[in-house]
């Protein structure tokens, strides 16, 4: 198959290395980010993981064809485009907000999907939120002929059993492994490939506690916790002191985190190591879950508002 034969030139796994991040030892803890973000420049992180068995599963059922969901700076959508332009898939993103339609020009992630050949169509928020119905998946099939269906941020059975694969049998001797959460399947993959005597934190990148049910339809160990208090607001949500804490990141570590998910995860880790909520002693492994590419579309909204900017 194409994608099993080629992945490994495209993907070069041997770069997520455990990178790790100097603390004062006053914490008796030790801190290592996974480099999930090296693995390739636009297919990076739980992207290439979610999409690896997707796309062997879309290749062995002998669609040509990805159709998934997304909004205006999404990730998720900037990777599907970049992986059917690497493998000769054609590419559909149903993208939410119908007043985007004339403004892609304007928006570094759609402009971006759309020169990897992402063909749009653009819904109203309200249409958009019927995009599980079989009616409107039905719609899409009558307007669109035949396509493989990815979930809205890549999320289903088969994303979980990539996400899997990110703890190495190195990973372990880790006591607590944390990880950014947008739809749940991330965690569900590293739940699952834990040890039980493991803890897997999830840091939410939006508001709510609706995560716990779906990622419990995925796990199957009890090893895991949410940890609520980082979200910023809510999702996409950012302000100074956030903005100031990825700056000061990437001039202390040189790692660049974005402003969605690993930066308010980073910042969750952090602050807790500095309010001494781990046990001293404890190995901490942190996963660079990738998503740089909504830096641009960030700073735009920034500029606009006259905050700082990611560096």
């Amino acid at each position: 198959m194409i994608f099993e034969s080629e992945q490994n030139m495209i993907f070069n796994l041997e770069k997520s290395i455990n990178q790790h991040i100097n603390l004062p030892t006053e914490f008796g803890v030790e801190l290592y980010l996974k480099r999930e973000d090296r693995i390739h420049p636009h297919i990076s992180g739980n992207k290439y993981r979610k999409l690896k068995y997707n796309l062997i599963e879309a290749e062995t059922l002998g669609f040509n064809t990805l159709l998934t969901f997304g909004g205006a700076y999404s990730n998720h959508i900037a990777a599907v485009a970049s992986v059917g332009a690497t493998f000769g898939f054609k590419t559909i993103g149903v993208i939410r907000g119908e007043e985007l339609k004339n403004k892609v020009k304007d928006n570094p992630t759609l402009r971006f999907a759309q020169s990897c050949g992402m063909q749009f169509k653009f819904v109203t928020r309200r249409d958009y939120r019927q995009k599980t119905s079989k009616e409107f998946i039905n719609n899409l099939k009558e307007e669109f002929g035949k396509f493989y269906h990815i979930p809205e941020g890549g999320t289903n059975a088969l994303a979980i059993k990539g996400c899997e694969e990110i703890l190495t049998e190195t990973d372990k001797s880790f006591d607590y492994v944390c990880c950014a959460i947008g739809t749940g399947g991330t965690i569900s993959g590293l739940i699952n490939s834990s040890n039980p005597n493991q803890k897997i934190l999830g840091f939410p990148a939006l508001k709510g506690e609706f995560l716990k049910k779906d990622i419990s339809k995925f796990v199957n160990h009890k090893n895991w916790e949410l940890i609520t208090a980082y979200h910023f607001g809510g999702f996409a949500k950012i302000n100074n002191e956030l903005i100031a804490f990825i700056n000061q990141f990437k001039k202390a570590h040189n790692i660049q985190l974005d402003p969605v998910y690993t930066g308010k995860m980073m910042y969750g880790v952090l602050d807790m190591i500095y309010k001494n909520k781990f046990p001293k002693g404890s190995k901490i492994l942190a996963i660079h879950t990738g998503g740089l590419q909504g830096i641009e579309g960030m700073n735009m909204r920034l500029k606009e508002k006259n905050l700082p900017l990611i560096k």
